[in-house]
């Protein structure tokens, strides 16, 4: 699963992102393709490039005239409108839910590495980035940092630069339309909670009670000294 939570739709191998969006609002505003590539400054090439293998994965998104009393020009069609709306919608979703949820524990320094540290938590010991000198401190980790994978498919921690891994029992689903956010018992007093897309919860059979293994990388956990 990504664990990079800038909005995308997926068209096959094709994903619309927000870059793809602002081409298409572009073309709208100046009435054309080459237009809306300077005024992105971006080469004509590449614009046309990118129009094409999105409509080949979306359908047909710019509609172009040549020549006539208007000069001809493009606009967006219906489908490219519904695009824009679609990816809108998840667009809000994401900054509504991925912005806020995190996980804080508290632990102790128990090995140094620079500022890299290990940390010992109810939960288990968490590789964390702690400030020079701190002993005590709150561990923080963002919820769209977590990585979830069922416990047969899970890569060992020599295969993946997310070197901590904790097993837990999902506690707590909340779907929304477009992701799904997950609080995991990690055997700590505090919930571990993963934000993933509704495809990938869908695709790992994610369900209150299932056993699963979320991993995150030192360095997206974040140590604050605790007085």
């Amino acid at each position: 699963m990504d664990a990079e939570f800038d909005a995308r739709l997926r068209g096959g191998d094709v994903s619309f992102d927000a870059r793809d969006a602002t081409l298409l609002r572009t073309v709208d505003e100046t009435g054309s393709l080459n237009a809306a590539a300077d005024e992105l400054g971006r080469s004509y090439a590449r614009a046309h490039q990118r129009l094409t293998d999105l409509e080949e994965a979306f359908g047909p998104l710019v509609e172009r005239t040549r020549g006539g009393a208007g000069g001809g020009g493009s606009e967006l069609t219906e489908e490219a409108r519904d695009l824009l709306e679609r990816f809108d919608r998840l667009r809000t979703e994401f900054d509504a839910v991925a912005v806020v949820e995190e996980t804080v524990v508290d632990g102790e320094v128990r090995e140094r590495d620079g500022e890299l540290a290990v940390v010992e938590t109810d939960a288990g010991q968490v590789r964390a980035l702690v400030p020079p000198g701190a002993t005590a401190v709150s561990l923080t980790l963002r919820a769209d940092a977590v990585t979830l994978h069922a416990p047969d498919d899970a890569p060992g921690a020599d295969a993946t630069s997310a070197r901590n891994r904790l097993q837990g029992t999902v506690a707590e689903l909340d779907r929304g339309t477009a992701v799904v956010s997950a609080r995991l018992d990690v055997g700590g007093t505090a919930p571990l909670v993963a934000l993933v897309t509704a495809d990938s919860a869908d695709r790992l059979g994610l369900a209150v009670g299932e056993t699963v293994v979320a991993s995150f990388k030192a360095t997206a956990t974040h140590g604050t000294p605790r007085s």
